[in-house]
């Protein structure tokens, strides 16, 4: 069998098993499994389902359509949903079979179609295509004769025998005999009548597989279904729409969408699960009343509408993005979703997507004279703004006597773009003052406004008269010299002021934008920095780049790096990852022989991991733990420390109960940190020793430690180790 056909029937039966479980937003394969086997309490619905999946991800293939799509069911579960609606109505026979693989094209075609028209405005289409298809079919199908009217599911015991004889029988009688209250009776139900599954069992092994993949969404059914059970109490209405109609799954789907899969899992999230249990209510009392007329069950109509109309109006705020947050990178985990946020934040301070870097705009070692929230001028409008100045080892600003500016060590210097940009604005033909002076008049002196993004400027004032090297409207790069330092405006020595501003004006108020990476100096040696903002009189400088470390991570699409490794001293084995590059520009290691896939940045002065996704027990799961973040500089004894996404360290009991409170309070953390131990540096290259290890950590007490040794030489990583408690990896790049 050629590598094509394997691809093509490893997409085929990937794509059934996950249009099972996409109905829940699931890409979980455990959780597919069961949900398959529900759907067979009933053969002919279980069947029916198979083949309309089958049909269509096999027309998909074969008409050209994304395999990535059919692989992750997108274009299956709705087919399914049809498949099990038709097989639960109708009695089997060569009619039926006709007109569900038919059904089955047809909820393909208008699937395709509601993708693209909702791609248009960010949403989704979710089951909009089942219920459009089996409407239609429905009512189509009351003119076919040949069709008849399935009596299952009348005689529940009777099916039950069928299935599984004398055995399910006492299994179904010992589950119904259970002391359950109603309302836990009518959740199983629900849940069950999602796959057209009317009884308790069904429902309480798709809870088990909802809980096995994933406790927020798990947590989400109960609040959506038991809100709208306390909902209908409190308001008089008819229960007979939870229980006899089985209406109640509209309210844990939703649930589970708004609390944890396109929203960020929060208490603001939760808070609007209960919100709209209300508008739920009206949209299934008024819809059933509609649709009673043509004698057609709304199915999943409420939650359509709230869905897809709650997540619009969510994309036209203009502000509290956070309270809740939509999702930008979606996981289908709502774990992975919240632990990625909230890592992300951690790491980067910034909003997800705003991926405009802002550095430091001077080269060398200077220190911090005024930070945020300043004692001089860095206050009220102002007050996120940093002065720099170079100070000597005996914190001396000046050489000599200091009454010139030409004493001062930071004069003159060269002040560098701090990030890709258009000169937006430039101020110059001030002269700088003497010493102690200050120019009260032209407050910001010569001064330098680039634009980076839309409402990000970036401001630098205080400038020498006529030391500009560009002017405006030039297209600048990040490094690029832009004038000198001077003593120009309200400045009694010489000094840079720089600034983030939304707007292009000088005078403009200042905001909260951290510095994307900088080492610092202490008395505790050297620490990199990133994302965070230099505090006053901290010695700051960018990463000086040291060439060993920067060959040695310099990852280029279309290179093809190698590692031989064994485990526990096992025979040699080989991994390959191919370097790649997405339509977004954003570069990753894809490893064949996993199926694993991690994202990196590389800016030239620091490597680091944004995202893995695929095989934990693969060797680049392990290359993305111990080399999660890297500054491309050598400094003896600096300590990196970062944090992972929580999800990303596994099997851990802990964290089984932490996913449970996370959207309210995440008390884990799992933690990164590098020591760059040595440095043997010869005329023709070096040998950097570095040294990190991975954790996770709770209650001051860390667990499911990895422990890591990187050795960078002849600009390739020619050693890395992985030790644990339970095996022992020696692996090194195979040069090219």
């Amino acid at each position: 069998m050629t590598v094509t056909a394997k691809k093509q029937i490893g997409t085929f039966l990937n794509g059934i098993l996950y249009s099972y479980s996409q109905i829940f937003f699931s890409k979980n394969k455990v959780f597919a499994v069961i949900l398959l086997g529900v759907t067979f309490f009933d053969w002919l619905a279980g069947l029916s389902g198979l083949l309309s999946v089958g049909a269509v991800n096999a027309i998909a293939i074969l008409m050209g359509y994304s395999r990535k799509n059919v692989n992750q069911g997108y274009y299956g579960f709705n087919s399914l949903l049809v498949g099990l609606g038709l097989g639960i109505y109708y009695q089997p026979g060569f009619a039926f079979f006709f007109v569900l693989l038919f059904a089955a094209i047809f909820t393909f075609f208008i699937t395709i179609w509601l993708e693209n028209y909702f791609g248009k405005y960010g949403l989704p289409y979710l089951a909009w295509p089942f219920l459009l298809s089996i409407w239609m079919v429905s009512l189509a199908a009351r003119q076919f004769t040949a069709l008849e009217v399935s009596g299952r599911g009348l005689y529940m015991i009777n099916d039950m025998y069928d299935y599984g004889g004398s055995i399910m029988v006492n299994i179904y009688h010992w589950i119904n005999n259970l002391p359950i209250h109603e309302s836990i009776l009518i959740y199983f139900q629900s849940l069950g009548a999602i796959f057209f599954q009317y009884h308790l069992l069904a429902g309480v092994l798709i809870a088990i597989g909802l809980l096995i993949y994933s406790r927020i969404a798990f947590l989400l059914s109960l609040i959506g279904f038991f809100s709208a059970y306390f909902y209908y109490h409190f308001i008089g209405a008819n229960l007979g729409e939870l229980s006899y109609n089985y209406i109640g799954f509209n309210y844990i789907l939703t649930a589970i969408a708004i609390g944890g899969f396109f929203l960020i899992p929060s208490k603001y999230s939760f808070l609007w699960v209960l919100l709209l249990t209300p508008i739920i209510s009206i949209i299934i009392t008024s819809t059933s009343t509609f649709f009673s007329n043509m004698q057609l069950s709304i199915y999943s109509l409420a939650f359509n509408i709230i869905v897809v109309l709650f997540v619009y109006v969510m994309k036209f705020r203009e502000r509290n993005f956070t309270r809740p947050e939509l999702v930008v990178v979606q996981q289908y985990s709502p774990e992975k979703n919240l632990y990625s946020q909230h890592n992300y934040k951690n790491r980067f301070d910034i909003l997800i997507g705003q991926q405009v870097q802002i550095h430091l705009p001077f080269w060398g070692e200077w220190t911090v004279t005024q930070g945020h929230d300043g004692d001089h001028t860095h206050q009220g409008d102002w007050k996120h703004a940093w002065d720099f100045e170079i100070v000597d080892e005996d914190a001396k600003k000046h050489a000599e006597a200091g009454t010139k500016v030409q004493d001062y060590y930071c004069f003159n210097q060269p002040v560098i773009a701090p990030a890709d940009g258009i000169v937006q604005e430039i101020n110059d033909g001030i002269d700088d003052n003497a010493i102690g002076k200050m120019n009260l008049d032209k407050n910001w002196g010569n001064t330098i406004i680039i634009k980076h993004d839309e409402k990000l400027y970036t401001k630098i004032s205080h400038l020498k008269k006529g030391s500009f090297a560009v002017a405006k409207g030039d297209e600048v790069k990040r490094g690029a010299m832009l004038a000198k330092v001077g003593n120009s405006g309200r400045s009694p020595i010489p000094h840079i002021h720089f600034q983030v501003q939304k707007n292009p004006f000088i005078g403009s108020k200042t905001i909260d934008y951290p510095i994307s990476e900088f080492i610092t100096k202490g008395i505790d040696g050297f620490e990199l920095k990133t994302y965070d903002r230099p505090k006053t009189d901290e010695l700051v400088a960018g990463i000086n780049k040291n060439e060993s470390l920067y060959k040695a991570f310099n990852f280029i699409p279309g290179q093809t790096i190698t590692f031989e490794y064994t485990i526990d001293k096992s025979e040699i084995k080989k991994e390959a990852w191919e370097v790649k590059a997405d339509i977004y520009n954003n570069t990753f290691l894809s490893c064949k022989e996993s199926s694993s896939i991690a994202y990196f940045k590389n800016d030239g002065k620091l490597f680091y991991f944004t995202q893995f996704t695929g095989d934990y027990k693969s060797l680049l799961y392990y290359f993305y733990l111990g080399t999660y973040k890297v500054a491309l500089g050598y400094y003896q004894d600096m300590i990196i420390k970062d944090t992972f996404p929580l999800a990303i360290l596994k099997n851990n009991i802990k964290l089984f109960w932490q996913d449970f409170i996370a959207p309210f309070h995440i008390f884990m953390l799992a933690g990164f940190k590098l020591n760059y131990v040595k440095m043997i540096d010869d005329l023709s290259s070096s040998s950097i020793l570095l040294k990190s290890d991975a954790h996770l950590q709770s209650s001051g007490k860390s667990s499911r430690n990895f422990n890591f040794i990187i050795r960078v030489e002849e600009d390739r990583i020619k050693k890395f180790e992985v030790q644990t408690n339970q095996f022992h990896i020696k692996a090194g790049e195979i040069k090219s």
